[in-house]
């Protein structure tokens, strides 16, 4: 019996242009990134690079970068927020039949953007009973540390978890450690379905 249900941000609750920043960093004649950057990315997605050191790390590496044009490239991946998947959420949390968990790889700047720009977002983080982003806590999916993290600070069981996430990667490395999980297609599925499209686990 699901109990808990952990929640993926992106793709899932608001839209994202996964190419977005790459096709921006382009257009500076910026192309393929180093492995070194890209570590310092994950690093940053962690928390342990913070958004002052990532801008100078870019601008290091790419002196002709100026730095507003970087923080918007940086933030074209996000798109809109589809309000009826707020509602959808927020409904849910009223009927308290489960508890709700948001779990997402999410770095400073982009959650700065969201919270500017997304005027129901403090309202929908109002509607889980846990709200873990990896710049906060220290740990990112695919890592299974990220979800032995949740299960420990939460006191969950895995198998009385569904974990909704659209990167499949994510979703094998926590159904390895007994999580129901649904891999959601953004282009053709919405989490808004959920209860029809994850009837047999309800």
């Amino acid at each position: 019996m699901i109990k808990t249900i952990i929640f993926d941000f992106g793709d899932i609750f608001i839209n994202l242009d996964k190419l977005a920043t790459g096709r921006k960093l382009k257009e500076m004649n910026i192309e393929d990134l180093p492995e070194h950057i890209l570590a310092k990315n994950q690093e940053y997605e962690q928390g342990f690079v913070t958004s002052d050191e990532i801008s100078e790390i870019y601008r290091t590496e790419f002196p002709a970068l100026d730095p507003e044009v970087f923080t918007t490239s940086w933030n074209a991946i996000l798109m809109d927020f589809p309000e009826y998947r707020y509602r959808f959420i927020q409904k849910l949390a009223a009927e308290k039949k489960y508890q709700l968990i948001l779990l997402s790889n999410t770095n400073e700047k982009h959650i700065d953007f969201i919270k500017n720009e997304v005027s129901f977002f403090e309202n929908f983080k109002d509607c889980f009973d846990a709200f873990y982003l990896s710049h906060e806590i220290g740990f990112r999916k695919p890592n299974p540390e990220i979800f032995e993290f949740v299960l420990k600070q939460q006191n969950l069981k895995a198998e009385e978890c569904l974990f909704i996430d659209d990167t499949k990667e994510n979703t094998d490395s926590a159904k390895k450690l007994g999580f129901q999980v649904w891999n959601l297609e953004p282009t053709r599925e919405d989490v808004i379905d959920l209860f029809t499209t994850k009837a047999e686990l309800f």
